[in-house]
């Protein structure tokens, strides 16, 4: 199959960013860093392994990021994912049968979040999820670690994912979308409500995300007050989060707050700039 193809190998950085498989927790599959031949030359086919076939499994982010969503149509990659990190490298998922986003979209992603689903688009002559660790000068890593396990050119090594074992996958600004920024927080028993502000267009955005019963529905809420106005809740039986709740209050005090549980939090009307 075409790939496009690696930038020089001189000049290699070392990864500074730690990698967990992309796939769910406890989720085992080989990963085949074949070579001769492979392209680009240290990217990784995850395959079968056993009896649990790969297909239409969920592709999660190794580490958080950026994510970037691309379709080559029936060349090469076709749909994929380049999830940018911190450190300027960067991780690259291929021959996804779906994406949590349109082509040409973008997303901030953490350690799990899920960006689309293992399928055989693109240049591929079955189902399996190509998979490249680059660094910041854009080099392949032929020799990538993934969940504490280096796979180096030719070997071939079943991994068991540790991914989303622990921690929400998701974060306040994910859940509230572009532009938004954490300006307070209040702690609540098995969770966190968050308020956000988005200086480009003035809403307020709130947010409460678990940290307990993470995947599995449990009562959640999440509201918003603007001084002098009707308060907008969100509540019901969530996974990972409720919300977001989002209004205008650009220039007005709000009251803002959540639950998890029975435990519960309430501002006074506050962060009126």
């Amino acid at each position: 199959m075409l790939l496009p193809q690696a930038a020089s190998a001189q000049g290699i950085s070392v990864l500074a960013v730690s990698h967990k498989s992309p796939f769910n927790c406890g989720k085992s599959f080989y990963a085949n860093n074949w070579s001769p031949g492979h392209s680009p030359s240290g990217a990784i086919d995850w395959q079968n392994y056993g009896g649990d076939d790969i297909n239409g499994e969920t592709v999660r982010a190794t580490a958080s990021g950026t994510a970037y969503f691309n379709d080559a149509g029936s060349t090469s990659y076709g749909k994929w994912v380049e999830v940018r990190h911190s450190d300027g490298t960067s991780t690259r998922y291929a021959h996804l049968a779906t994406m949590v986003r349109a082509a040409g979209g973008s997303m901030s992603v953490s350690q799990g979040t899920t960006i689309g689903t293992v399928g055989s688009t693109g240049g591929s002559t079955a189902p399996h999820l190509h998979y490249e660790q680059r660094t910041s000068t854009g080099a392949v890593d032929t020799s990538p670690t993934v969940d504490g396990v280096t796979v180096s050119l030719g070997e071939k090594k079943a991994i068991t994912s540790t991914n989303t074992c622990g921690g929400n996958p998701y974060t306040p600004e994910e859940a509230c979308g572009g532009g938004y920024t954490v300006i307070d927080s209040a702690a609540l028993t098995g969770g966190r409500t968050y308020l956000l502000y988005n200086s480009g267009n003035g809403y307020n955005c709130v947010v409460t995300m678990k940290t307990t019963n993470l995947g599995s529905p449990s009562p959640v809420s999440a509201f918003l007050e603007p001084q002098g106005e009707s308060r907008t809740t969100d509540s019901g039986s969530y996974g990972y989060y409720a919300g977001p709740v989002r209004r205008a209050a650009s220039g007005q005090c709000v009251r803002w707050g959540g639950s998890v549980g029975t435990s519960s939090y309430t501002s006074p009307f506050e962060h009126c700039g």
